[in-house]
């Protein structure tokens, strides 16, 4: 077994979606995607606590690329006069931009395993949940009042959710940017409603 090859990691990533894929989430157990990876289990134990962080490694990274625009100083492209929806908007750029055409096969099949698992929808609400809660920290921190960052940051991971459903339903070649950017217009119209 080449444990020591560059690309473990991956490699492990990639045997527990196709084994997810292939067998269940449940039915797939962390010596089997070793054994496909071609490494050993306590190769995989160095990469991740249990097979579940397989599907939401990376926590860390994808709540900065949402936060790290709001930061507390202000910026050309998020003045210290942003309203709480532009600071939003501008955490979905942020993100957006993360998500690049050659993630969304990975997306979609990680998406497809979540939705097929009660336990792992639970643990994607969970993750989301943090999401929103460092999203209206970051609003606090930029002077915007609690209850409003919060409304604020619970409307940032909803437009997030349904584009984001939206992109890995797509057959089409658009960015996750643009299905964000059309989800949040979505919504400034619904709230500029009478």
């Amino acid at each position: 077994m080449g444990r020591w090859e560059p690309g473990a990691r991956a490699r492990l990533r990639d045997a527990a979606l196709d084994l997810f894929s292939e067998h269940g989430y449940e039915q797939t157990t962390v010596a089997q995607i070793a054994a496909r990876a071609e490494l050993t289990e306590r190769t995989f134990y160095r990469h991740f606590a249990d097979k579940r962080e397989v599907l939401f490694d990376g926590q860390e990274q994808f709540v900065a690329r949402f936060v790290d625009p709001m930061a507390t100083s202000p910026t050309k492209d998020v003045p210290g006069s942003a309203g709480a929806l532009d600071l939003v908007a501008a955490a979905l750029r942020g993100a957006g931009s993360w998500f690049t055409p050659a993630m969304k096969e990975f997306a979609t099949r990680r998406q497809a395993v979540i939705e097929a698992e009660p336990s792992l929808r639970e643990r994607e609400l969970l993750k989301l949940g943090s999401l929103a809660d460092a999203l209206a920290d970051a609003l606090v921190a930029r002077g915007v009042p609690t209850d409003r960052a919060a409304l604020a940051a619970q409307a940032g991971v909803s437009v997030f959710r349904v584009a984001f459903a939206r992109w890995i339903a797509s057959g089409d070649d658009r960015s996750l940017q643009d299905h964000l950017d059309r989800a949040l217009d979505e919504l400034r119209s619904l709230t500029a409603q009478p």
